[in-house]
Protein backbone atom coordinates (compact mmCIF):
# COMPACT_ATOMS: atom_id res chain seq x y z
CA UNK A 1 0.00 0.00 0.00
CA UNK A 2 1.26 3.31 -1.03
CA UNK A 3 -1.54 5.66 -2.10
CA UNK A 4 -3.57 7.90 -0.16
CA UNK A 5 -7.31 9.04 -0.18
CA UNK A 6 -8.95 12.26 -0.05
CA UNK A 7 -12.43 12.14 1.98
CA UNK A 8 -14.64 14.46 1.68
CA UNK A 9 -13.03 15.95 -1.29
CA UNK A 10 -15.68 17.07 -3.26
CA UNK A 11 -16.27 19.98 0.04
CA UNK A 12 -14.60 23.00 -0.37
CA UNK A 13 -11.21 22.31 0.93
CA UNK A 14 -10.80 18.88 -0.24
CA UNK A 15 -11.17 20.22 -3.82
CA UNK A 16 -8.40 22.68 -3.22
CA UNK A 17 -6.07 19.49 -2.08
CA UNK A 18 -7.12 17.74 -5.09
CA UNK A 19 -6.56 20.73 -7.30
CA UNK A 20 -2.79 20.66 -5.49
CA UNK A 21 -1.98 16.96 -5.67
CA UNK A 22 -2.90 17.57 -9.48
CA UNK A 23 -0.15 19.48 -9.89
CA UNK A 24 2.71 17.69 -7.76
CA UNK A 25 1.82 14.52 -10.09
CA UNK A 26 -0.02 12.68 -7.20
CA UNK A 27 -2.78 10.43 -7.83
CA UNK A 28 -5.08 10.27 -4.73
CA UNK A 29 -8.11 8.67 -4.68
CA UNK A 30 -11.27 11.24 -4.16
CA UNK A 31 -13.92 9.88 -2.28
CA UNK A 32 -17.13 10.72 -0.12
CA UNK A 33 -20.73 10.41 0.70
CA UNK A 34 -22.46 11.36 -2.95
CA UNK A 35 -20.78 9.38 -5.55
CA UNK A 36 -21.80 12.28 -8.50
CA UNK A 37 -20.28 15.14 -6.53
CA UNK A 38 -16.85 12.92 -6.04
CA UNK A 39 -16.81 11.92 -9.47
CA UNK A 40 -17.38 15.43 -11.20
CA UNK A 41 -14.56 16.58 -8.40
CA UNK A 42 -12.11 13.68 -10.02
CA UNK A 43 -13.13 14.39 -13.88
CA UNK A 44 -10.26 16.78 -14.51
CA UNK A 45 -7.64 14.52 -13.40
CA UNK A 46 -9.01 11.26 -14.11
CA UNK A 47 -8.40 10.04 -10.56
CA UNK A 48 -10.32 7.42 -9.17
CA UNK A 49 -13.04 7.67 -7.28
CA UNK A 50 -15.30 5.50 -4.25
CA UNK A 51 -18.02 6.30 -2.57
CA UNK A 52 -19.18 5.41 0.76
CA UNK A 53 -20.95 6.95 3.61
CA UNK A 54 -19.50 7.18 7.45
CA UNK A 55 -22.35 4.90 9.14
CA UNK A 56 -20.49 1.50 9.39
CA UNK A 57 -17.03 1.35 10.62
CA UNK A 58 -16.62 -2.13 8.65
CA UNK A 59 -17.95 -0.10 5.15
CA UNK A 60 -15.45 2.76 5.88
CA UNK A 61 -12.82 0.45 6.63
CA UNK A 62 -13.29 -1.48 3.38
CA UNK A 63 -13.05 1.48 1.54
CA UNK A 64 -9.90 2.19 2.97
CA UNK A 65 -8.66 -0.53 1.15
CA UNK A 66 -5.31 -0.12 -0.64
CA UNK A 67 -4.39 3.13 0.63
CA UNK A 68 -1.89 4.30 3.55
CA UNK A 69 -3.16 7.31 4.45
CA UNK A 70 -6.56 9.18 4.05
CA UNK A 71 -6.47 12.54 4.56
CA UNK A 72 -10.40 13.51 6.30
CA UNK A 73 -11.62 16.26 5.04
CA UNK A 74 -15.56 15.81 5.86
CA UNK A 75 -16.66 18.17 8.89
CA UNK A 76 -17.72 18.76 11.04
CA UNK A 77 -15.39 16.83 12.54
CA UNK A 78 -16.93 16.60 15.71
CA UNK A 79 -19.65 14.53 14.18
CA UNK A 80 -17.31 12.35 11.60
CA UNK A 81 -13.90 11.98 12.92
CA UNK A 82 -14.85 9.35 15.34
CA UNK A 83 -16.00 7.11 12.30
CA UNK A 84 -12.83 7.57 10.27
CA UNK A 85 -10.63 7.04 12.89
CA UNK A 86 -12.40 3.78 14.24
CA UNK A 87 -11.88 2.54 10.34
CA UNK A 88 -8.32 3.58 10.14
CA UNK A 89 -7.32 1.95 13.44
CA UNK A 90 -9.24 -1.14 12.02
CA UNK A 91 -7.39 -0.62 8.55
CA UNK A 92 -4.11 -0.21 9.90
CA UNK A 93 -4.48 3.21 7.93
CA UNK A 94 -3.06 6.63 8.94
CA UNK A 95 -5.41 9.19 9.65
CA UNK A 96 -4.85 13.03 9.29
CA UNK A 97 -7.78 15.69 9.16
CA UNK A 98 -7.83 19.08 9.10
CA UNK A 99 -9.74 19.80 11.90
CA UNK A 100 -9.70 23.08 14.69
CA UNK A 101 -12.18 21.61 16.96
CA UNK A 102 -10.57 21.22 20.28
CA UNK A 103 -13.35 18.40 21.08
CA UNK A 104 -11.88 15.82 18.37
CA UNK A 105 -8.57 16.89 19.20
CA UNK A 106 -8.84 15.46 23.25
CA UNK A 107 -10.55 12.27 21.96
CA UNK A 108 -8.02 11.37 19.20
CA UNK A 109 -5.36 12.32 22.05
CA UNK A 110 -7.51 9.80 24.38
CA UNK A 111 -6.48 7.17 21.41
CA UNK A 112 -2.83 7.63 21.50
CA UNK A 113 -2.31 3.78 23.25
CA UNK A 114 -4.62 2.10 21.11
CA UNK A 115 -3.38 3.92 17.99
CA UNK A 116 0.55 3.14 19.26
CA UNK A 117 -1.00 -0.32 19.34
CA UNK A 118 -2.13 -0.60 15.55
CA UNK A 119 0.84 1.23 14.60
CA UNK A 120 -1.29 3.59 12.93
CA UNK A 121 -0.45 7.86 13.71
CA UNK A 122 -3.67 10.03 14.01
CA UNK A 123 -2.95 13.25 12.73
CA UNK A 124 -5.07 15.77 13.45
CA UNK A 125 -4.93 19.59 12.61
CA UNK A 126 -2.83 18.76 9.20
CA UNK A 127 -4.12 22.08 8.06
CA UNK A 128 -4.36 25.73 8.87
CA UNK A 129 -5.68 24.37 11.93
CA UNK A 130 -3.25 23.61 13.40
CA UNK A 131 -0.11 23.14 11.06
CA UNK A 132 1.17 26.75 11.62
CA UNK A 133 0.51 27.91 15.12
CA UNK A 134 1.54 24.27 16.57
CA UNK A 135 4.69 24.93 14.92
CA UNK A 136 5.05 28.41 16.06
CA UNK A 137 4.14 27.29 19.71
CA UNK A 138 6.99 24.54 19.44
CA UNK A 139 9.59 27.29 18.03
CA UNK A 140 9.01 28.96 21.21
CA UNK A 141 8.93 26.59 23.32
CA UNK A 142 12.37 26.05 22.49
CA UNK A 143 13.44 29.25 22.33
CA UNK A 144 12.71 29.30 26.12
CA UNK A 145 12.13 26.08 27.31
CA UNK A 146 11.47 26.83 31.06
CA UNK A 147 8.02 28.91 29.42
CA UNK A 148 4.95 28.45 31.98
CA UNK A 149 2.80 30.02 29.72
CA UNK A 150 1.87 30.66 25.64
CA UNK A 151 -0.46 32.90 23.49
CA UNK A 152 -0.44 32.59 20.28
CA UNK A 153 -2.74 34.71 18.16
CA UNK A 154 -3.74 34.64 14.17
CA UNK A 155 -5.52 37.25 12.21
CA UNK A 156 -6.79 35.89 8.63
CA UNK A 157 -7.16 38.45 5.65
CA UNK A 158 -9.50 36.69 3.45
CA UNK A 159 -13.37 34.62 3.55
CA UNK A 160 -14.56 31.84 5.09
CA UNK A 161 -15.57 28.38 3.81
CA UNK A 162 -19.30 27.04 4.46
CA UNK A 163 -17.35 24.29 6.45
CA UNK A 164 -15.78 26.93 8.27
CA UNK A 165 -18.83 28.69 8.67
CA UNK A 166 -21.24 25.73 9.68
CA UNK A 167 -18.88 24.78 12.40
CA UNK A 168 -18.59 28.72 14.21
CA UNK A 169 -22.61 28.17 13.94
CA UNK A 170 -22.82 24.76 16.17
CA UNK A 171 -20.28 26.49 18.67
CA UNK A 172 -21.09 29.75 19.14
CA UNK A 173 -23.38 29.23 22.29
CA UNK A 174 -20.23 27.02 23.71
CA UNK A 175 -18.61 30.06 24.94
CA UNK A 176 -14.52 30.60 25.03
CA UNK A 177 -11.70 27.66 26.38
CA UNK A 178 -8.39 28.54 27.63
CA UNK A 179 -5.77 26.09 29.65
CA UNK A 180 -5.04 27.03 32.69
CA UNK A 181 -2.67 24.74 35.40
CA UNK A 182 -2.65 21.50 32.11
CA UNK A 183 -6.64 21.76 32.65
CA UNK A 184 -8.80 22.91 29.54
CA UNK A 185 -11.10 25.35 30.98
CA UNK A 186 -14.44 27.26 30.08
CA UNK A 187 -14.42 30.79 29.90
CA UNK A 188 -16.88 33.58 28.71
CA UNK A 189 -16.68 34.10 25.25
CA UNK A 190 -14.64 36.80 23.94
CA UNK A 191 -13.50 36.57 27.74
CA UNK A 192 -10.06 39.23 27.35
CA UNK A 193 -9.05 41.39 24.77
CA UNK A 194 -5.27 42.30 23.26
CA UNK A 195 -4.13 44.68 21.18
CA UNK A 196 -1.15 42.84 18.74
CA UNK A 197 0.57 44.08 16.50
CA UNK A 198 1.04 41.49 13.39
CA UNK A 199 3.41 43.27 11.95
CA UNK A 200 1.14 45.92 9.88
CA UNK A 201 0.56 47.57 13.39
CA UNK A 202 -1.92 47.01 16.31
CA UNK A 203 -4.86 45.17 16.10
CA UNK A 204 -7.68 44.19 18.56
CA UNK A 205 -7.79 40.96 19.36
CA UNK A 206 -10.40 38.44 21.54
CA UNK A 207 -9.51 34.89 23.04
CA UNK A 208 -11.14 32.40 20.83
CA UNK A 209 -11.31 28.37 21.41
CA UNK A 210 -9.12 27.70 18.70
CA UNK A 211 -7.82 24.10 18.74
CA UNK A 212 -4.32 25.18 19.96
CA UNK A 213 -6.07 25.21 23.07
CA UNK A 214 -5.74 21.57 23.24
CA UNK A 215 -2.82 20.81 20.50
CA UNK A 216 0.16 23.26 22.17
CA UNK A 217 -0.04 21.62 25.25
CA UNK A 218 0.38 18.00 23.93
CA UNK A 219 3.44 19.73 21.74
CA UNK A 220 4.89 21.65 24.22
CA UNK A 221 4.11 20.46 27.90
CA UNK A 222 3.16 24.73 28.70
CA UNK A 223 0.15 24.66 31.09
CA UNK A 224 -1.25 28.20 30.40
CA UNK A 225 -2.16 28.48 26.95
CA UNK A 226 -4.77 31.34 25.53
CA UNK A 227 -5.65 32.09 22.15
CA UNK A 228 -6.77 35.04 20.45
CA UNK A 229 -8.24 36.23 17.17
CA UNK A 230 -8.11 39.54 15.43
CA UNK A 231 -11.97 39.96 14.48
CA UNK A 232 -14.50 42.85 13.64
CA UNK A 233 -16.48 44.57 15.95
CA UNK A 234 -19.34 42.76 14.92
CA UNK A 235 -17.80 39.69 16.03
CA UNK A 236 -17.04 40.75 19.21
CA UNK A 237 -20.35 42.34 20.21
CA UNK A 238 -22.07 38.57 18.84
CA UNK A 239 -19.39 36.50 20.97
CA UNK A 240 -19.65 38.99 24.06
CA UNK A 241 -23.81 38.53 23.41
CA UNK A 242 -23.73 34.79 23.00
CA UNK A 243 -23.17 34.66 26.46
CA UNK A 244 -26.37 35.58 27.64
CA UNK A 245 -28.55 33.87 24.44
CA UNK A 246 -26.42 30.95 24.26
CA UNK A 247 -29.65 29.30 24.63
CA UNK A 248 -31.20 30.60 21.99
CA UNK A 249 -28.55 30.20 19.57
CA UNK A 250 -27.96 26.75 20.08
CA UNK A 251 -32.19 25.77 19.34
CA UNK A 252 -32.99 23.76 16.28
CA UNK A 253 -35.13 27.14 14.60
CA UNK A 254 -31.86 29.03 14.94
CA UNK A 255 -29.27 26.74 14.18
CA UNK A 256 -31.42 25.95 10.92
CA UNK A 257 -31.89 29.62 9.90
CA UNK A 258 -28.29 30.39 9.77
CA UNK A 259 -27.23 27.12 7.96
CA UNK A 260 -29.57 27.95 5.34
CA UNK A 261 -28.09 31.44 5.21
CA UNK A 262 -24.72 29.50 4.64
CA UNK A 263 -25.32 27.28 2.07
CA UNK A 264 -27.14 29.88 0.09
CA UNK A 265 -23.41 31.59 0.14
CA UNK A 266 -20.32 30.66 -2.13
CA UNK A 267 -18.24 27.62 -1.02
CA UNK A 268 -15.46 29.31 0.04
CA UNK A 269 -13.07 32.23 -1.48
CA UNK A 270 -12.38 32.51 -4.91
CA UNK A 271 -9.05 31.70 -6.43
CA UNK A 272 -8.49 35.11 -6.88
CA UNK A 273 -9.66 36.06 -3.28
CA UNK A 274 -7.38 33.45 -2.30
CA UNK A 275 -4.57 34.71 -3.99
CA UNK A 276 -5.24 37.97 -2.14
CA UNK A 277 -5.49 36.68 1.35
CA UNK A 278 -2.64 36.41 3.86
CA UNK A 279 -2.39 34.75 6.74
CA UNK A 280 -0.55 36.48 10.09
CA UNK A 281 0.19 34.77 13.55
CA UNK A 282 1.92 36.13 16.41
CA UNK A 283 3.38 33.96 19.48
CA UNK A 284 4.39 34.87 23.01
CA UNK A 285 6.14 32.48 25.52
CA UNK A 286 6.77 33.77 29.75
CA UNK A 287 8.17 32.10 32.53
CA UNK A 288 7.57 32.48 36.03
CA UNK A 289 10.88 34.96 36.13
CA UNK A 290 10.17 37.11 33.84
CA UNK A 291 11.75 35.58 30.80
CA UNK A 292 9.42 36.17 27.11
CA UNK A 293 10.29 35.81 23.41
CA UNK A 294 8.24 36.65 21.09
CA UNK A 295 7.70 35.59 17.66
CA UNK A 296 5.88 36.39 13.72
CA UNK A 297 4.50 34.11 11.33
CA UNK A 298 3.13 35.46 7.78
CA UNK A 299 1.81 32.63 5.42
CA UNK A 300 -0.41 32.34 2.23
CA UNK A 301 -4.13 32.65 2.41
CA UNK A 302 -5.79 30.18 5.28
CA UNK A 303 -7.12 27.43 2.87
CA UNK A 304 -4.38 27.68 0.47
CA UNK A 305 -2.09 26.88 3.19
CA UNK A 306 -4.37 23.95 4.27
CA UNK A 307 -4.03 22.60 1.09
CA UNK A 308 -0.06 23.09 1.01
CA UNK A 309 0.51 21.62 5.12
CA UNK A 310 -2.04 18.63 4.67
CA UNK A 311 -0.02 17.16 1.19
CA UNK A 312 3.31 18.01 2.57
CA UNK A 313 2.50 16.31 5.95
CA UNK A 314 0.68 13.25 3.57
CA UNK A 315 4.21 13.22 1.57
CA UNK A 316 6.14 12.08 4.76
CA UNK A 317 3.77 9.75 5.72
CA UNK A 318 3.90 8.15 2.09
CA UNK A 319 7.69 8.28 2.72
CA UNK A 320 8.01 6.24 5.56
CA UNK A 321 7.86 9.21 8.36
CA UNK A 322 4.55 8.43 10.29
CA UNK A 323 4.72 8.19 13.98
CA UNK A 324 2.29 5.78 15.71
CA UNK A 325 -0.14 7.16 17.73
CA UNK A 326 -1.61 10.48 18.48
CA UNK A 327 0.72 12.94 16.74
CA UNK A 328 0.58 17.09 16.91
CA UNK A 329 2.31 18.31 13.34
CA UNK A 330 5.34 19.71 15.58
CA UNK A 331 5.58 16.59 17.33
CA UNK A 332 5.43 14.81 14.16
CA UNK A 333 7.79 16.72 11.80
CA UNK A 334 9.55 19.53 14.11
CA UNK A 335 9.20 23.00 14.90
CA UNK A 336 10.22 24.06 11.97
CA UNK A 337 8.09 21.73 9.48
CA UNK A 338 5.79 24.66 8.60
CA UNK A 339 8.54 26.70 6.93
CA UNK A 340 8.59 23.76 3.88
CA UNK A 341 6.13 25.19 2.90
CA UNK A 342 6.32 27.91 0.06
CA UNK A 343 5.49 31.66 1.22
CA UNK A 344 5.93 30.75 5.23
CA UNK A 345 8.36 33.03 6.90
CA UNK A 346 8.56 33.34 10.40
CA UNK A 347 10.31 35.99 12.27
CA UNK A 348 12.03 36.33 16.03
CA UNK A 349 11.28 39.47 17.68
Amino acid sequence: MNGYMIYGANGYTGQLIAREAAKRGQRPILAGRNAESVAATAKPFGFETRAFGLDDVAAVANGLAGVSAVIHCAGPFAHTSKAMADACLRAKVHYLDITGEVSVFEALAARDAEAKSAGVMLLPGAGFDVVPSDCLAAHLKRRLPTATKLTLAFQLLGQVSRGTANTVVENLHRGGLVRQGGILTPVPAAWHTRSIDFGQGPVTTVSFPWGDVSTAYYSTGIPNIEVFAATPPSVRRLARASRYIGWLLASGPVQRFLKSRIKAGPAGPTDQERQAGISLLWGEVADGNGRTATARMQGPEGYTLTALTALAAVEKVLAGHAPAGFQTPSRAYGADFVLEVPGVQRNDL
